[in-house]
This record gives C-alpha cells, sequence and structure tokens, in this order.
C-alpha cells in the first residue's frame, strides 16, 4: 500500500527519477516509453516525463536521478512457490544472492525446517526473514511429515494447533503444498483433510497450493473442488490441459518448459493461468546460473517473448497470491524495479527494491556496486538450531545386515532393493541377490550398495536398512543430513569402512554432506543450522555443494540433478520404492515393505 505520511513528519518521503526508459506495462503486455517517478518506497508517476510538473522536477536532487538511455526497466520478479532450504542457506545469504538476479519478493513453504524443529523452525524462519532485502512471504506447511509417523520419524509436525499460531502471521499468505493426496481423497478423518477445512474457516484468504504429480480425470476433479487449486509438478501437454480444464493454477518450473507446452499457451492465451517458478534451487545453481531469472531466460529459449515471460514472473504470480502492491510499475504501487543490461535477455544491470537501490553492476552510473549489507556470516537462530543432530557416532556394527530372527538359516537372499535413474528422481523396485554367512548378508563388492537411515532427532534412535543400486555410486560412500522431508542421517556405502567415515564426518560437523572413498573425505559441506542450513555467504556454499557433487560423479553418480537424485532417496511420497528410519516405503500403497522377499 502506498506510504501514508503525518503533516507533523518532518521527514519527507525521497523523490527519484528514473528518466527515459523503456518501462514494461503488463497491462498492454509491452515496453512503453516512459519515466519512473518514485516517493519513498512506492511508485507515484509512470509516464511521459512532460506530464510531471516542473517543481516536482526541479526539487529531485542529482544524485536520485537516473538516466536510462531507452534501457528496459521491468517490476521485481515474484517467485510464488519455492523452497529457502533447497539452497542449503540461511534467509540472509539467500536474498543477498537472489536480489542481484533480480528476485524482489518470493513465497517460501519452510517445510523442511519444519520437519526438524515443527511451529518453532518456522517462526524463526519468519523472524529471519525479517531481516532480509528481499520480501519474504510464507506458506504454512501442511504437509510435515511427508506422511505420518508409521512411515518416518520426524523432529516436528504441524497439526491444528500449529495453524492456528501460524495463521495470524503478518507475513503468512497461504496454506503450502498438499502432498498427501491420497488422504485427501479417501481418507474423510485425516489430518490434512482438517487442515484444509480449519484453513479455509479461519484464514483471511482461500490460497491453497497443490502438489497434484500424478492425478488426472475425476480424481483430479475432486481434489481440485477441496480448494487446492494450484500445481507445481512435472508437466507434460496432456496433464497441462486437464489442469487448465479444472481451473488449476499452472506453476511453471524450469523443467517443465517446452516448445509444445510454451506454443499451447500462446495460442490459447492462458498467460492468466500460469506463472513461472523455481521450487528448489541449490547453492551451486544459483551462483552459477541464477534464480527466477534463468527459468525466464530458459522459456525465451522455449518461445515465449520477452514480454510473455516477463508478464508470469511479475502480474500473474502477484494476482496468485494476492499481491496488489506488486506486480507493475504503476503509481501506488512498490518500487520494486530492475533496469536490464541493453545486450542480454535477461541481467539486471541495477535492483532497486522499495525506491532504494540494493544492487548495481556499473558503479559509475549508479553510485555504488553490491548490496546495502556486507556479506558475512551471521547468527539468526537460538542455540538449540546448532546443536540438532542428535545421535552418537557409528561403528561398523550398525550398519551390517543380518536375517531377520524368524527365518530359516540360508546361503542366498533375495532382497528387495532401489534403482536409481539418472533422468529422475523416482527410483524403481528391483531384486538383489546376496550371500549370507552366519546369517550376515555380505554386501559389499557386490556392485550394489547399502542405503541406511539413522534417526537423529532424538526420538526412538530407528535405523532403517536397505541397498541401492542403478546409478548411483559405484565406490566409497557419501552421508547427509539433508534428506526429504525428515532429514534423518542418510548413508550410501559401498564399503563399512567408507561409510563408517562418511556417517561420522555429517555428525561431526553437526550436519550437512560428506563423500568418502578409500578413507578419505573427498568433500564436505558443513549445514550446522538444522542440519540443513549453512549462514556462510552464497558464494562459498555454491563452491562447497559443487565439490560435493563433482565428487560423488567420479563415484560414479550419473544424474541431471545429483544432489536432488540423492536427497529424495528418501522421500516416502516421491516414487516408487523409497527408504526412511522405519525402513522400506512402498510409496504407492504407502505402506511398509520387507527388505527380504517371501
Amino acid at each position: 500500500m502506498p506510504e501514508k505520511y503525518s503533516p507533523n513528519n518532518k521527514k519527507q518521503p525521497v523523490r527519484k527519477l528514473i528518466s527515459q526508459a523503456r518501462i514494461y506495462n503488463p497491462y498492454y503486455q509491452k515496453f512503453i516509453p516512459a519515466s519512473l517517478l518514485l516517493k519513498g518506497s512506492n511508485i507515484e508517476f509512470c509516464g511521459p516525463e512532460e506530464e510531471i510538473p516542473q517543481e516536482i522536477l526541479a526539487a529531485i536532487k542529482a544524485e536520485n536521478f537516473y538516466k536510462a538511455d531507452n534501457k528496459r526497466v521491468v517490476p521485481g520478479l515474484i517467485d510464488i512457490h519455492m523452497h529457502i532450504e533447497s539452497s542449503m542457506m540461511a534467509p540472509g545469504p539467500f536474498s543477498r544472492q537472489i536480489i542481484k538476479e533480480g528476485t524482489t519478493t518470493i513465497v517460501a513453504e519452510p517445510h523442511e525446517i519444519a520437519n526438524v524443529f515443527g511451529l518453532e523452525g518456522i517462526l524463526q524462519m519468519i523472524r529471519a526473514g525479517e531481516r532480509t532485502v528481499v520480501d519474504i512471504f510464507w506458506a504454512i506447511p501442511s504437509s510435515v511429515p511427508s506422511t505420518d509417523k508409521s512411515l518416518e520419524t520426524s523432529g516436528g509436525e504441524i497439526g491444528i494447533a500449529e495453524l492456528k499460531r501460524l495463521i495470524p502471521e503478518e507475513k503468512v499468505i497461504c496454506l503450502g503444498e498438499v502432498m498427501n493426496n491420497r488422504a485427501v481423497l479417501q481418507e474423510p478423518e485425516s489430518l490434512i483433510r482438517k487442515l484444509i477445512a480449519y484453513y479455509q474457516q479461519n484464514s483471511i484468504n482461500s490460497i491453497i497450493e497443490g502438489h497434484i504429480p500424478t492425478l488426472t480425470g475425476f480424481d483430479l476433479a475432486q481434489f481440485v473442488a477441496r480448494g487446492i487449486d494450484s500445481d507445481h509438478t512435472l508437466q507434460n501437454l496432456t496433464r497441462f490441459k486437464q489442469r487448465i480444464r479444472n481451473g488449476v493454477f499452472v506453476e511453471i518450473q524450469e523443467k517443465s518448459l517446452s516448445e509444445e507446452l510454451m506454443s499451447y499457451i500462446k495460442t490459447n492465451n492462458l498467460f492468466d493461468s500460469v506463472a513461472l517458478v523455481t521450487d528448489d534451487v541449490m547453492a551451486d545453481s544459483l551462483i552459477e546460473e541464477g534464480h527466477l531469472n534463468q527459468v525466464l531466460r530458459r522459456s525465451l529459449q522455449a518461445g515465449l517473448s520477452l514480454e510473455e515471460a516477463l508478464y508470469i514472473s511479475t502480474y500473474t504470480p502477484a494476482r496468485r497470491m494476492q499481491l496488489t502492491d506488486r506486480g507493475s510499475l504503476a503509481p501506488g504501487k512498490k518500487a520494486d524495479f530492475l533496469i536490464l543490461e541493453p545486450e542480454k535477455d535477461f541481467a539486471p544491470e541495477a535492483v532497486f527494491k522499495s525506491g532504494e537501490l540494493v544492487f548495481s553492476k556499473d558503479e559509475a552510473s549508479y553510485g555504488f556496486t553490491g548490496l546495502r549489507q556486507e556479506e558475512q556470516q551471521t547468527k539468526d537462530f537460538p542455540a538449540n538450531f546448532y546443536q540438532s543432530i542428535n545421535c552418537p557416532k557409528i561403528s561398523q556394527a550398525d550398519l551390517e545386515v543380518y536375517l531377520p530372527e524368524e527365518s530359516e538359516d540360508t546361503t542366498v537372499v533375495s532382497c528387495r532393493a532401489m534403482e536409481v535413474k539418472k533422468d529422475t528422481t523416482y527410483t524403481e523396485e528391483v531384486e538383489a541377490i546376496f550371500a549370507v554367512e552366519e546369517r550376515k548378508v555380505l554386501w559389499e563388492e557386490t556392485g550394489c550398495a547399502l542405503a541406511t537411515v539413522i534417526e537423529r532427532h532424538g526420538r526412538k534412535g530407528n535405523c532403517g536398512q536397505g541397498f541401492i543400486t542403478g546409478d548411483t555410486i559405484k565406490e566409497g560412500a557419501v552421508a547427509t543430513t539433508y534428506a526429504h522431508d525428515h532429514h534423518n542421517l542418510y548413508l550410501v556405502a559401498q564399503n563399512y569402512r567408507d561409510g563408517v567415515i562418511a556417517a561420522n564426518q555429517v555428525i561431526e560437523q553437526r550436519g550437512g554432506l560428506a563423500v568418502v572413498n578409500k578413507g578419505e573425505v573427498l568433500a564436505t559441506l558443513a549445514l550446522p543450522v538444522a542440519g540443513i542450513l549453512a549462514e556462510r555467504p552464497a558464494l562459498k556454499v555454491g563452491q562447497e555443494l559443487r565439490q560435493v557433487t563433482e565428487s560423488l560423479a567420479s563415484l560414479g553418480y550419473e544424474h541431471y540433478n545429483i544432489i536432488m537424485s540423492l536427497c529424495t532417496n528418501t522421500l516416502p511420497v516421491s516414487p516408487e520404492l523409497k527408504i526412511t528410519d522405519k525402513g522400506l516405503i512402498d510409496v504407492k500403497s504407502q505402506k511398509r515393505v520387507n527388505l527380504f522377499y517371501d
């Protein structure tokens, strides 16, 4: 909303002028020659400069006059479906990085930290977000844990009491992605049904985000009828058509961008029904490729014009989230905008946030380079958030797999194993055969790795055991507490020695990732905040994550996104066979299954 000033207030809002620009107008979906007059943190006027009263122009100080020289000026990008924790960074360093890429507003869903610290985790993220340069709004996580206590152990839960506490928070604007679709459709007394009903009855809006990877036909209609009317999962044209037909707002990630899909959107003028989003951007990709601006660039390659791409990364996301004070450069709107470099598709030369210049590449033109915040490590969380790995160090005995007590002695055993595939984060169930000696399964040097999840929240100390094959590591070991969504300690090991070293390295560094081969630690990334976040500058976190990724590739891991593949081996809502501290989970049936075939 426009700023309100008392007549008795001696401090008057400062006026600034962006002169002689080409300003993007979403109402026409065109760039229009105009000047932009700012008053404090808002826009006062956008149009021909000669229409501005001369006394106003004359009063603008030289340091507040910017000659755009016909450069393009566009609204700040708005990302309405994303998870800060995917970057493995706390809100401060994450914000300082994405502002350089032109993202000025985000709607974040903190279900990762909620799985570690519950309500306290969400509230601490909100508080940390109050000190960032980017405006952070929040979605209340609706699926914490992602399934239920019988399938995984999380450190926190979100129920009616937590929803009641979070709805009044000023920056909370929607209910986050509903993932337990089976419960929505088939279980009238399920917690997710109760959460949806409570939110609809007690919130000031009806925005509920969906996660709809498979639903079509009548099931999709029933799902949408309950008020869950968006989807951000992978889209092909068939699924996209069904979602549009049912009134679903589609949030398009980079992986969904295709020439076929973009052509269909253009042909049918569906721009008011879609928005570009990032969902998950990791630290290395963030510093190497960008944020929402990278998705925008890819949409241009897929066939959209810049004007069309801007519409669905500024205007429609603002409308979807009822953020009526932004998304366009019009009087009364927030002065969040970018001045683009002339010769590039989308590279911010300068970024203004609430009327303040917060980033520029050209010090000569804009007066300074960088952010008005120091790139230094801070501690924005309570002490207990830095001591969240509540499990003892492990030994080889913790990794040994034995036949069940009730089974007969045998020299060979048939086991379920997860098969990793390089072109998807989904895993398939395959059969693995192992020799057995004195009831102990001999899995080393078989080409099939051990996969184990150790509960680390200080609850029951469960240990789920399984095996994994396919496009995962062929030697060495990797351990991490960044394991969706429960974030227990996950280990993949081709041998005992490396497995023990990797797991204990992660425990020692209070969370994160560690890659080991032949007794040597190849790469680490410490994530001491809740075991999933770092507060170091983005560049450092990104470089360390890149080293981890390259080390995993050197051990034979093949995937278009190695870290995402690794960290979703433990996600029991992502098909087909996954592992948690409770053991192997058949995702379709949402039931635990035995490691050993009958």
